[in-house]
């Protein structure tokens, strides 16, 4: 799926033989659609896949991933203020470069932990203090931390990080809790669903986990944590179930996709159904529980591509996997402009 306003993000994925699909604005099914998308300058470094954002104040930071070739450990910054990137502080020589790893944002620094290094799955977290540009080994004083795994999700309320599912061998439901005041993990109530390659936002300080896989199958399953009461809520499906016909044109269920969160909603895009890719777009409403479709996804359909949001509201898509082709855009979601099929 995490930040100053605790969001998430995180690309967590296994790359997959996929159909190209291209979206382009104009279509019959933007024309009735709310939202634009507007590109913005591509990320300096490499194209790549299954990296990792996450947000401290008004600036992401996306990095890791693959790029075709190699596993990568370099890292950048863009600020929302100026819409530029800079390069940062790669994870130092010790840390391992990796793909489907997750990241999330607490006490004003980023986290990232797990993942794949192309030989084997990883435990270790790394901690991104922006004031030093410096990364350090997070040496957690106490308690138990996630086990080696990649395809989770990340995400953080209040300060304390979430992280939890994924696969190590086998799809996984346990959730763990990290808490920066006092450098310790703890284990939290597990996911009712064992998943992988899901997507996390957080609303209303409270944890939103959907899509993803497990068994080899594409799940609908849809859950909330509230972290006072360690508690999963679940959500309505997100396909269509229900004898209502509030999700009749339910298209939602996808794995590698990305979640972000704009004002008081959050968003749903891109991923893999399979083997084809997606562009269509779904807001979360958390006061009727109900998604509506806006604006397609502009760029070229993909997966395990990133994004984030930043405290000043705003909310970006980039880099991403379609067959053989991975990427480097920046995307930003407007949700209350009106659609121009010119930017």
């Amino acid at each position: 799926m995490k930040i100053a306003r605790n969001l998430l993000l995180l690309g967590l994925f296994v790359i997959s033989t996929v159909t190209t699909v291209i979206s382009c604005k104009g279509g019959d099914d933007d024309d009735d659609l709310i939202g634009n998308w507007i590109e913005l300058d591509d990320l300096g470094g490499d194209a790549r896949s299954e990296a990792v954002a996450f947000s401290i104040g008004n600036v992401g930071y996306v990095g890791t991933g693959y790029n075709g070739e190699d596993h990568l450990k370099d890292f950048w910054s863009f600020n929302t203020e100026t819409n530029k990137w800079i390069e940062v502080a790669s994870l130092p020589e010790n840390a391992s470069p990796r793909i489907s790893a997750v990241a999330f944002s607490a006490a004003g620094k980023g986290y990232v932990g797990t993942g794949w290094n192309g030989d084997e799955r990883l435990a270790d977290f790394w901690v991104y203090n922006p004031e030093s540009n410096t990364w350090d080994t997070l040496n957690a004083s106490a308690g138990d931390a996630p086990s080696a795994r990649y395809g989770a999700v990340a995400f953080s309320v209040n300060d304390i990080g979430y992280v939890g599912t994924g696969y190590d061998g086998s799809t996984l439901l346990d959730f763990y809790a990290y808490n920066p005041a006092s450098n310790t993990w703890s284990p939290v109530a597990n996911y009712p669903t064992k998943v992988r390659e899901a997507v996390a936002f957080v609303l209303n300080n409270k944890g939103y986990v959907v899509t993803g896989e497990k068994n080899g199958e594409h799940i609908n399953d849809f859950n909330m944590y509230d972290p006072e009461t360690n508690a999963w809520t679940y959500m309505r499906k997100v396909s269509p179930v229900s004898d209502e016909d509030y999700d009749d044109s339910y298209t939602i269920i996808r794995k590698k996709a990305v979640a972000f969160v704009v004002g008081s909603k959050a968003y749903v895009t891109a991923g893999d159904l399979n083997s084809s890719n997606k562009t269509d777009t779904w807001e979360y409403d958390a006061s009727t529980d109900e998604w509506t479709a806006r604006t397609n996804f502009e760029g070229t359909a993909r997966n395990n591509a990133v994004a984030f949001s930043t405290a000043n509201g705003r909310g970006f898509v980039c880099t991403g996997q379609s067959s053989t082709s991975y990427f480097d855009d920046l995307w930003e979601f407007r949700p209350a402009d009106e659609y121009d099929d010119e930017d």
